[in-house]
């Protein structure tokens, strides 16, 4: 009754199947480790600026040996020495709810380098009245250390086309086009804003919050757990299939195949033929 599954068709079944669910189960659970790292990364990403924000008024670290910015240096306090130079605004930026705009102005390190520095938040929209000046002569910042942004990411305006003196992404690949400085590949965000300005927080380092493709993620491991059970159902429902009509073959259950159509044709003739 079941000598059908030793047939070159159910050997190709078979072995799609074999392979198949293997491979599902082990994408979903890939991609379900890559959900749990996201969230992982948040929790941590949240206790490491909390930390952060304990110590905001400590000594910081030279930034130099804090470079390159990444998950570990991401927010942690960093200290340069320079002279400020050209002041920048920062549009359509949030704080407390509100919109507003940061006040960034470039320090001019020892090495010759510029850090973008951004000194405080300010309500409303960005006005370069506004903005107070910066400090004069050398002074020595300290502030968290913060990644280039890129446009369209944790809330960065993607927008093109903003007024001399503003910018829209804190990063060199945008500064690079209104400075002739050399720039650092990272920025701070002080921890005492200067001249009545609010201090703008440390954001969380980038790809470590629950976002679009974390739930992504969970997505997909939804759907690669539902690939192999739909593989499972259709390889049962095919053998009980297969199964039914070899118990119906040996029973003689099955029925006649349908007559010619033609031979059909060719008796009534004859029949009528008799008849006249």
């Amino acid at each position: 009754m079941y000598r059908f599954l030793l047939t070159p068709r159910w050997w190709g079944i078979n072995v799609f199947v074999v392979l198949a669910i293997p491979f599902c189960i082990f994408m979903g659970s890939w991609q379900l480790g890559r959900f749990e790292d996201r969230v992982q990364d948040h929790e941590s990403a949240k206790d490491q600026v909390a930390e952060q924000d304990r110590e905001r008024n400590t000594e910081g670290r030279p930034l130099d040996s804090l470079l390159p910015v990444d998950k570990e240096t991401s927010g942690e306090q960093a200290t340069a020495t320079g002279r400020y130079g050209k002041q920048l605004l920062v549009p359509d930026r949030e704080l407390d709810d509100k919109r507003g705009f940061y006040v960034l102005t470039l320090l001019r390190t020892d090495r010759g380098k510029s850090l973008p520095v951004v000194r405080g938040w300010l309500p409303g929209d960005a006005s370069a009245a506004k903005a107070p000046a910066a400090p004069k002569g050398e002074v020595t910042v300290t502030g968290a250390l913060q990644a280039s942004e890129s446009p369209g990411s944790n809330g960065v305006s993607a927008a093109g086309g903003l007024p001399q003196g503003q910018l829209g992404a804190i990063s060199s690949a945008s500064l690079v086009n209104l400075v002739r400085d050399d720039m650092y590949d990272a920025w701070i965000t002080l921890g005492k804003a200067d001249s009545g300005m609010k201090a703008v927080p440390a954001a969380a380092p980038n790809n470590t919050g629950l976002d679009l493709k974390a739930f992504q993620n969970l997505g997909y491991t939804g759907e690669w757990f539902v690939f192999a059970g739909f593989v499972v159902f259709m390889w049962f429902r095919l053998f009980r299939r297969e199964a039914e009509f070899a118990r119906d073959a040996r029973l003689g259950l099955l029925p006649d195949p349908d007559p010619d159509p033609e031979a059909n044709e060719e008796t009534a003739e004859g029949s009528r033929s008799v008849a006249a």
